[in-house]
Parts: C-alpha cells; sequence; structure tokens
C-alpha cells in the first residue's frame, strides 16, 4: 500500500516511519486481511468524581495527547457528542509546528487532537475516562505501543482552572484507586497554543482502515470503545473539514 504523501519521506527520521516502513514490506500478505485484535489492554475504569454536569451552553474543546495522533482522533471521532476530533500539535512553538520538526522531539511538542464538543451531550470528565481508558496507556512515558519520544508523550493541555481541576482530580483518583498497574504518568500543563497537522493526517483511521499500523496498533481501540462505552459510542465517525 502506498504511503501518504510525506509519510516515506519521513520514514528514516521517525521511530514510527521505520516501523510503518517494515510493515509496509509485507502489507500485501500477512497484514491485509487481518482483523482488529480485541485482546489490547483496555481499562474499565469510574467516572470522575470531580466532573463539570451536562448542560446545554456554548461547544467547549478539550486538547490531548496520547502518542499517534492518528488513533487519538479516530477514538474521539466515534464518540457521541464530539463534535470535531483534530489531529495537531501542542507544547512547542508555532513555528516548529510540522511533522519532520516535531518527529525528531526536540520542539516540545506532543502528538495532540484538539476535541470540540458538545457539553449537554458529553463532558469533560467523560472526556478524560475514554481517554485514560480506551485511546491510549497513561504509565507509559515518553512513548505509546512502538513509538518512543516526548512527541509521543501522555499530556492534558488545559485551557481554564475548571479543565485543570478536574484532569488532576482524576489522575489522583485513579492512582489512588489503583487503576492501573504502574502509576499514571501524564502531564497536565496549560494549553498555550494547537497547531493543526498536515491535511494527509487528518481523519487517518477512518480513510486508512486496513492501513497495517492501523490495523496492529488503532482498530482495537474503537473495538474497545464500543465494547466499553457502548452508550457513547457512534458507529459513522464524524470526520474534520480538512478531508472533506
Amino acid at each position: 500500500m502506498p504511503f501518504p504523501a510525506g509519510l516515506l519521506r519521513d520514514a528514516l527520521r521517525s521511530t514510527r516511519g521505520v516501523w510503518i516502513a517494515l510493515l509496509a514490506l509485507v502489507a500485501v500478505g500477512t497484514f491485509w486481511n487481518i482483523p482488529a485484535r480485541t485482546g489490547e489492554p483496555a481499562a474499565a475504569l469510574p467516572a470522575p468524581a470531580i466532573d463539570n454536569p451536562r448542560a446545554a451552553g456554548p461547544l467547549q474543546t478539550a486538547v490531548i495527547a496520547g502518542g499517534c495522533f492518528w488513533g487519538v482522533q479516530g477514538v474521539f471521532q466515534h464518540t457521541k457528542g464530539v463534535k470535531q476530533a483534530l489531529s495537531g500539535y501542542s507544547g512547542g512553538e508555532k513555528s516548529t509546528a510540522d511533522y519532520e520538526k516535531v518527529g525528531t522531539g526536540r520542539t516540545g511538542h506532543a502528538e495532540s487532537v484538539q476535541i470540540v464538543f458538545d457539553p449537554k451531550e458529553i463532558s469533560y470528565g467523560d472526556i478524560l475516562r475514554i481517554y485514560f481508558s480506551v485511546a491510549h496507556d497513561p504509565t507509559e512515558l515518553d512513548r505509546q505501543g512502538p513509538d518512543v519520544g516526548t512527541q509521543y508523550r501522555s499530556a492534558i493541555f488545559y485551557s481554564d482552572a475548571s479543565q485543570q481541576r478536574i484532569a488532576q482530580a482524576y489522575i489522583s483518583q485513579l492512582d489512588k484507586a489503583h487503576s492501573f498497574a504502574r502509576p499514571i504518568v501524564t502531564r497536565v500543563d496549560p494549553l498555550k497554543g494547537f497547531y493543526p497537522a498536515e491535511a494527509y493526517h487528518q481523519d487517518f483511521l477512518a480513510r486508512n482502515p486496513r492501513y497495517p499500523y492501523i490495523v496492529i496498533n488503532d482498530l482495537p481501540k474503537i473495538v474497545n470503545l464500543k465494547r466499553l462505552f457502548s452508550d457513547q459510542y457512534r458507529e459513522k465517525p464524524v470526520l474534520t473539514a480538512a478531508a472533506s
């Protein structure tokens, strides 16, 4: 299967690129028809004890990071109440917010997802519960699965004091309950900016469901979302304007 524009060029520049390149060599054979695995780790977590109640109001925004943004974006595109999930970069300067530079691990950016949601349908705490439960492993430091580097760190970028309070309280709640075998390493940092990623990264999971990396690392997240959050799962993903 051909690489999207830019990914072949990046294959020797990032850990994920090397992983994709190796998988692509066998994509025509073994991996082409492999089904999504359902045995991926996922945590059935309690709801946040501290949260804003669901209520009518203007759309709100959450920004989170948890490894490769393809899978995180895909999870929230299948989540009810989410109006848009956009892949991008947070944590660094605007001038370094492009895939090649972020891939060096020296920009301060993390691959992130900006989630626009309706607070009447889903709360900020609900977003974080899905994030910790199925979108990524919050106990992995500066990596997720095959991807290694600070650009793949687990991080919540809060936009106001309410988001900061809810995020910090939920991490404390989960750690005290020993919800994971290891401590949570998710950073809670102020949002200084979000910069959308290149167009070829948007809706990547939805547009490339047979892509080897997606099949192995990300489709199981969608399976787990449907299994653990059936009431918040939507079959048809909400896609970004960039792909339309």
